[in-house]
């Protein structure tokens, strides 16, 4: 193909095109649907999320917000705190796509608000019924004390009746015959009062306490009064980036000294979101690079081009993948990042050849050349990262599958616009492709391959090479020490910038309603009998006594409530939930144990009654660690294996493929160490921009292995391939591996930087998860290139000696020849 478009530039050209006007019609007949969904098929998370989704409630709107505050001194209720927060809570009613700001003073604002609930159910009760009799409080108090008077009527005898019928009539002026009838009557109808009263009451002691406990276990008012929210509804279309950035900064703006307003929720996905400059910071960074190594503006700037066209092509494509796979919203971000940062590099190596060749070749042959040796290599290590990534489609998840999907294909558009477009721009511009000279390269000196800095450099490291092989381990093995501590978990909102609204919300509801409010568990409760509450009442009471529990919803004293419910069980009544808050935060190890306890010995212990399954995020990423580290084993198999299998068919050698398959998990284990000790520890965190320690993603060792393992595999192959060159040529590897660092170690470093520029760039980005990505493939890049590639392999390669170039002869037969020269 490449050998073609050099031919045939035009053609080729307008091929290229073709493809991408073909991705954009696509990609517009069918628009990105991108799912942050996260399922574990078979765990216990799944199973409970699986459950919950049966209940009624999971079937309504959940575009929501919640607006917490609390005042510097003095409680909620206090007159001046809600004087603040009225005049908010009506701004919030009036905007669009809003249907109901909720309250927590007993009064809702908006257009379509439900009743109102009130604090004290039996006031509220006497209210309503001194409203409908039209009586007084003081006159229902002295009804009802007067109702247990009427019964020794129950037991008079007639003459007595007889004597009260005519005491009433003279009472009442009215006719003794017709009071004497109205109190035959009495005997029965004051036993059948009584009887009512007694149900009366024994409703009222059962009932409404119960009530009252489930006010009180929902209240939007902590029980100390320090801290009140507000719950906004919308009707059901979450709001954009400019209506969501509207209602930040309007809830931003209500913050005083005195009152501290935090939010959170659905409805503020979106707010704050900008055009991400990240990518334009990391092509400013490149080009500066490309200009220095090229000396050349149009040099400089075809790498530029050919990586933003394949980028291009490879957003387009993914953007159509999300319609089949599920595709995480922050994976075209990442595929940029990885996309713009491979394709660049690409470009270069096939540059840097094509320059070389310039001076002593016509320029059509200069580009052959350039794609017949650095192509091939391209090709190579292009297809070794595609295959690392699809590699996770073996963990089973599908949240992986479209994050791999995402990254190789953009990573194989990019390597297609290298060995595609790129061999066509040098055919037709020919000599012109090092146009526009820069001062420093009008008069280039020319350097025996022997004499250069970097060969000095592999003599220096050749002197005692066991030295610079050992300080590299030790150091690697410095930054790597912070992973043994590696925590897997999904960051909570303390992670957010100081005095933003999702960091006051979740310090706030900590103050106010403990450190397990953010962090609840989501227990599914599939009970032996439908509708059963004597079973579901077994449940709520063991979960309520199990260690490290605070609370329940429904909590044992209003668990009656939901008898004869129909929002709280599934249509057939089998499947019900209880929300479960932990003593301790998310973050917490003794929350993790709190949730092995549930799944350990409460589930056992209420079996009889029930099955539960337990969900949440905590458990989500306990599930899948478990998962994780059973499939982990073949996921290592499979891509370090055929990473092992293809650099040894390509050098011939046993030694080469093992010191690359090493040395990537050398470079992986420091990248990780680095990441953990920023986001983890906060190490150096306010220099970077992360506001918050937590646990690493559980998605990111993964996804930064394969990425690394691909990357890695390029720089190896582009490193090693010349060192064999000089091999063949010499037959001595002390020479072989000094040239070759001397021929290759220049274009390494330029690629290295490049990639680890703009991979670095995406660090200030308000995204956390990018933020995490950028620091953990920026170090991973530095790690691999400047000290294992560049020192340790070297250093490795030898002390080992001519072991390198080893291959059983019978093997060696059977493998194909494959060159890249």
């Amino acid at each position: 193909m490449s050998r073609w478009a050099v031919r045939h530039p035009l053609v080729a050209l307008i091929a290229w095109v073709a493809v991408l006007i073909g991705l954009v019609g696509a990609s517009t007949a069918l628009k990105p649907a991108y799912d942050n969904s996260f399922a574990l098929p078979g765990s216990q998370s799944q199973i409970a999320q699986d459950l919950l989704q049966e209940l009624p409630a999971s079937a309504a709107p959940n575009v929501t917000m919640q607006v917490v505050w609390s005042p510097t001194n003095g409680t909620v209720e206090a007159a001046a705190v809600r004087k603040s927060i009225d005049p908010l809570m009506k701004k919030l009613s009036t905007l669009d796509g809003v249907e109901c700001v909720i309250g927590p003073y007993e009064k809702n604002y908006g257009k379509n608000c439900p009743a109102v609930s009130p604090r004290d159910l039996s006031a509220a009760i006497v209210a309503a019924v001194t409203k409908k009799l039209g009586i007084t409080e003081k006159q229902l108090a002295q009804l009802l004390a007067a109702i247990p008077k009427l019964y020794p009527i129950a037991k008079a005898n007639g003459d007595e009746l007889a004597e009260i019928a005519t005491v009433l009539a003279w009472l009442a002026k009215a006719d003794a015959t017709q009071w004497a009838a109205i109190a035959k009557a009495l005997p029965g109808d004051v036993a059948k009062l009584r009887e009512a009263v007694d149900a009366a009451n024994k409703i009222w002691d059962t009932y409404v306490p119960a009530g009252q406990a489930a006010i009180d276990a929902t209240s939007p008012i902590s029980k100390n009064k320090t801290v009140a929210y507000a719950t906004v509804t919308f009707d059901g279309t979450a709001p954009g980036v400019v209506e969501a950035t509207n209602i930040q900064n309007l809830i931003l703006d209500a913050n005083t000294p005195a009152l501290t307003i935090g939010a959170s929720g659905s409805a503020l996905a979106a707010a704050g979101a900008t055009p991400d400059s990240s990518e334009v910071i990391g092509l400013l960074v490149a080009i500066i690079i490309l200009l220095i190594a090229f000396g050349s503006l149009i040099a400089a700037g075809l790498p530029i081009v050919v990586a933003l066209t394949g980028l291009v092509g490879g957003l387009l494509l993914v953007g159509v993948a999300s319609n089949v796979l599920n595709i995480a919203s922050f994976a075209p971000t990442l595929a940029m990042m990885i996309g713009l940062g491979v394709g660049i590099d690409y470009a270069l190596f096939i540059m840097n050849r094509y320059k070389q060749g310039i001076d002593d070749l016509e320029p059509k042959e200069a580009a052959i050349k350039a794609v017949s040796t650095a192509g091939r290599a391209v090709l190579f290590a292009g297809s070794t990262v595609i295959v690392a990534l699809l590699g996770m489609f073996v963990l089973g998840i599908a949240f992986f599958n479209g994050l791999a999907v995402a990254a190789a294909a953009t990573v194989l558009m990019v390597m297609l616009s290298a060995l595609w477009m790129l061999p066509a721009l040098l055919s037709l511009l020919g000599h012109k492709t090092m146009g526009i000279r820069m001062p420093w390269a009008r008069h280039p000196k020319v350097v025996d391959l022997d004499e250069s800095k970097w060969s000095k450099y592999g003599a220096l490291l050749q002197r005692k090479p066991l030295i610079p092989a050992v300080l590299s381990l030790v150091f690697i093995g410095v930054l790597a020490a912070p992973a043994l501590s590696l925590q897997l978990g999904f960051p909570d909102n303390g992670t957010q910038p100081p005095g933003s609204l999702l960091r006051n919300s979740f310090e706030l509801m900590n103050k106010g309603y403990g450190p397990g409010s953010g962090g609840e568990f989501f227990v599914a409760v599939k009970l032996k009998t439908p509708r059963d509450i004597s079973e579901l009442s077994t449940v709520v009471k063991a979960l309520e006594e199990t260690p490290g529990v605070a609370s329940t919803l429904p909590n044992s004293k209003f668990v009656i409530l939901l008898k004869g419910s129909k929002s709280a069980f599934s249509p057939d009544g089998t499947v019900t939930s209880v929300i479960v808050q932990p003593t301790t935060d998310p973050q917490s190890e003794a929350t993790a144990q709190t949730l092995d306890r549930i799944r350990e010995v409460t589930a056992p212990k209420v079996s009889d009654a029930a099955t539960i399954y337990v969900g949440g995020t905590q458990a989500v990423a306990t599930d899948f660690t478990a998962m994780l580290q059973s499939k982990l084993p073949l996921f290592l198999l499979l891509v370090i294996g055929l990473g092992f299998l293809a650099l040894m068919m390509l050098f011939h050698s046993l030694v080469i493929p093992l010191t690359a398959a090493v040395t990537s998990l050398v470079s992986f284990a420091g990248a990780l160490g680095i990441t953990v000790a920023v986001f983890q520890n906060g190490t150096l965190s306010s220099l970077l921009g992360v506001y918050g320690t937590g646990p690493i993603l559980p998605f990111l060792p993964v996804m930064v292995f394969a990425i690394l393992f691909g990357l890695s595999m390029d720089y190896q192959v582009f490193l090693v391939s010349r060192m064999q060159e000089e091999w063949h040529a010499s037959g001595d590897n002390r020479t072989a591996v000094r040239r070759g660092l001397a021929g290759s170690g220049r274009v390494v470093v330029i690629a290295a930087t490049i990639m680890a520029s703009v991979f670095i760039s995406f660090i200030p980005t308000t995204n956390p998860t990018i933020k995490l990505f950028g620091i953990a493939l920026g170090s991973a890049v530095l790690i691999d290139a400047f000290i294992v590639r560049l020192i340790l392999v070297p250093s490795v390669m030898t002390l080992v000696g001519r072991s390198n170039w080893w291959l059983p002869g019978w093997l060696n037969k059977i493998l194909p020849k494959i060159t890249l020269d």
